[in-house]
């Protein structure tokens, strides 16, 4: 492989990462104006699968050769891994409703040890010793990035509860997306899982909105959300993993935690002191560990 198509790699897995870390304050911003979770969600959800359509019908008349279409199965097992992804974008706008930007995207990171648990219990695969110390690593780093040591410091348990769900719902939508219907187009995989998380997402506005739907949602804020969560990071990482490799690619996804905090702190002025800093670089550390070869460390 050249130096520039792993540099392409790079820098489209690292664009990606860096539009997921944009999301959070978008919505923070669409709570400011007086929009609801429902609306948010909706919205982005709604125009991320037009946006995802006309890219499949795109597909479809660039390719001179047929592209493989999705089996009834391959749809149905799709749209089940998708409903993980409506419940992540439902728990994790509730949690930046009552916490910082800053604090929520550290408890999104938690999927990091999750991740091996669920490898462990799954899969039956015992973590290795640099697994471990990766998973000790993040959570001394959660403690700092969280400001847990500031007496004075008063966080919603709503806003826990909710971002500790949805790193949940994020681990299980990374584990299964990577296992399901790997043998069609990236762009067919995203529309059958966003059709399954909106099954999620309109549901939970079904159930919550008790005002009238705010169509304005859709102009002021739906489109960003819209490009920036379901559209843009999907096509680049999918394009980038692939030159970078599952190591390489992981770590550079890691931006979205920096660039997640960076936002908050200069778009909503969220205080973000020191430490919170060092327990940032700490679970990036922990993050590149995890995805690198140490032969030293390995069971």
């Amino acid at each position: 492989m050249s130096k520039n198509s792993l540099l392409k790699g790079v820098f489209l897995v690292g664009l990606g990462a860096t539009s997921y870390g944009m999301l959070a304050t978008f919505v923070k911003l669409a709570y400011e104006e007086g929009f609801t979770t429902a609306e948010v969600t909706s919205s982005q959800f709604i125009l991320g699968i037009l946006g995802i359509l006309i890219i499949n019908t795109f597909q479809k008349f660039k390719n001179k050769e047929a592209v493989e279409k999705a089996t009834p199965k391959n749809i149905f097992h799709l749209m089940l891994a998708g409903t993980s992804l409506g419940m992540t974008s439902v728990f994790y706008y509730l949690c930046v409703k009552y916490i910082d930007v800053s604090i929520a995207i550290v408890l999104l990171m938690q999927t990091v040890w999750m991740g091996v648990l669920l490898e462990w219990f799954l899969e039956k695969r015992v973590p290795s010793k640099q697994k471990i110390i990766s998973v000790l690593i993040v959570l001394i780093g959660t403690v700092l990035a969280t400001n847990l040591f500031n007496n004075q410091l008063d966080i919603d348990w709503r806003g826990i509860l909710w971002g500790m769900l949805a790193a949940a719902s994020f681990t299980t939508t990374m584990f299964t997306a990577n296992k399901v219907a790997l043998g069609i187009s990236s762009a067919q995989r995203s529309l059958y899982m966003l059709l399954g998380g909106a099954i999620i997402v309109f549901g939970f506005g079904f159930f919550t909105q008790t005002t009238p739907f705010n169509f304005d949602i859709f102009l002021k804020w739906g489109i960003f959300l819209a490009l920036f969560g379901t559209i843009i990071p999907p096509l680049l990482m999918n394009a980038g993993f692939p030159i970078t490799g599952i190591g390489l690619g992981s770590i550079v996804s890691a931006l979205e935690l920096p660039v997640s905090v960076l936002m908050a702190f200069l778009i909503l002025n969220e205080v973000v002191i020191f430490s919170q800093w060092i327990g940032i670089i700490l679970i990036i550390i922990a993050i590149v560990i995890m995805n690198i070869q140490i032969p030293k460390l390995k069971n």
